[in-house]
């Protein structure tokens, strides 16, 4: 029997979030849709217009940007890491020690302003 209450999830948000993730990246659309085996229209349209991608293109997306989909699901929760310290965490993978110990300060420095 099928369920004909469709509750339509906006995908504007998850779109914006790849958007922003691709091009923080530097990636064009043909690239990401590339790697990803999509025409490059498709990928345009779940950006722009939040078009709902399919479970599978989903996961190729949010794994290929280290996006937290819990943001978008359950946005009164706060995720365990949210896309930004995802992404940076994987920045962080690149330092050194002595890059480690600048950023350590600079963070800090951040905390104390804030206080």
């Amino acid at each position: 029997m099928r369920n004909n209450n469709k509750e339509n999830y906006d995908f504007r948000a998850l779109g914006q979030a790849l958007k922003s993730a691709r091009n923080k990246q530097g990636l064009t659309r043909d690239e990401v849709a590339g790697k990803i085996h999509i025409d490059p229209r498709y990928l345009t349209n779940i950006e722009n217009k939040g078009q709902c991608p399919s479970l599978h293109i989903f996961y190729k997306l949010v794994t290929l940007f280290n996006i937290s989909v819990d943001q978008f699901f359950y946005p009164d929760t706060a995720p365990d890491k949210s896309t930004r310290r995802r992404q940076l965490d994987i920045l962080l993978d690149d330092f050194n020690d002595n890059d480690l110990i600048i950023i350590e300060a600079t963070a800090n420095g951040v905390k104390q302003a804030k206080t």
